[in-house]
């Protein structure tokens, strides 16, 4: 049987809550290959049929004031192929659930006929609301995990991970990470289109793939706000001695109270051992002076808190994807 000539029926979802960049993105790639198919001969002119579909009938204004051209309300889509929820800003940032019912009904009518769910960053908090993705794995930008998590404790969440797949077709692709779009527009291509398609897109159009995953982005951001005054004083004085040797032993000491109290009502306040809590504390260091100077990683090393600088190398890259060189050739600041 010859394949099926007709476009894939694709459909961004747009919201007051969506960002331009991320949708509009989305669009001219997926729309693109008129353009890709000039250089490379045996690309299909018109693999994907996109429109953006939204609440209602009216255009919607997105979060940051501008406002998106929607094709057609979700309700006059009776199916689709693929559906993607595009990234959405988030204030505070905490997800309000229950602001978009119907698009959530739409969404889980769209699956049951076999579409394809996709997201891009925040995207996969509405995603989520439909309730596809419990006891399953997920991903969003690392900062906005602890509303995932309060929002949606079943889902299983991955956010050292840009792109993730799931379900019993695959039929869930999501992505972490503001510019996470390109991983998602390069993925459908790949699948739908083909990898040579996907490599063409991406050379013509400088999109790419964001191969390490999310872990060299992601910042140490330890909680404050567990209660527990004895563990916060525990750490402002890690923050500010850190680099110190033996500091959990020093911080024990001066906390006066038995180690193993400590350390437990600390791993129970901010989820890390002191030791674990330690080497973050050190690593975040030494990812400042890498992107901000040019002093040798012996030195960065020693500064931390590391004689060992085997030592230091290995624990950098188990907590950032990269060793300390290769990091600096990616997020140095010298060439700006």
């Amino acid at each position: 049987m010859p394949p099926d000539p007709r476009p894939l029926r694709v459909a961004l979802v747009a919201t007051p809550d969506t960002q331009v960049g991320p949708l509009s993105g989305l669009f001219e790639t997926l729309n693109a290959f008129p353009l890709l198919a000039s250089f490379e001969a045996g690309l299909p002119e018109r693999p994907f049929d996109v429109e953006v579909v939204a609440p209602g009938p009216e255009p919607v204004r997105a979060a940051s004031g501008l406002s998106i051209g929607m094709h057609r309300a979700h309700d006059e889509v009776p199916r689709v192929d693929i559906a993607i929820v595009p990234l959405m800003l988030v204030e505070g940032p905490d997800w309000v659930p229950g602001r978009y019912p119907g698009l959530v009904a739409w969404l889980r009518r769209q699956h049951r006929q076999g579409a394809l769910m996709a997201s891009a960053c925040t995207g996969v908090l509405l995603l989520a609301e439909t309730g596809l993705l419990a006891s399953r794995e997920a991903t969003i930008h690392w900062a906005f995990a602890p509303t995932f998590h309060r929002n949606f404790p079943d889902v299983r969440l991955r956010t050292e991970q840009v792109l993730i797949t799931s379900g019993e077709r695959q039929e869930f692709v999501m992505t972490g990470g503001v510019m996470s779009w390109h991983d998602l527009a390069l993925h459908l291509i790949a699948r739908y289109v083909g990898p040579t398609a996907a490599h063409v897109a991406g050379r013509m159009l400088m999109l790419e793939w964001h191969g390490d995953g999310q872990t060299p982005y992601m910042e140490f951001v330890p909680r404050l706000d567990h209660g527990d005054a004895r563990v916060a004083e525990c750490q402002r004085w890690l923050e500010a001695n850190a680099a110190l040797p033996a500091p959990v032993e020093r911080m024990v000491r001066s906390a006066g109270m038995p180690r193993r109290t400590l350390e437990r009502r600390f791993r129970s306040a901010t989820g890390h051992a002191p030791v674990a809590y330690v080497q973050q504390l050190r690593v975040a260091e030494a990812r400042r002076r890498l992107e901000r100077s040019d002093e040798p990683v012996e030195r960065i090393a020693l500064a931390v808190g590391y004689e060992n600088t085997s030592y230091f190398r290995r624990l950098f890259k188990r907590l950032t994807g990269l060793p300390p060189g290769a990091y600096r050739r990616r997020f140095g600041m010298r060439d700006l």
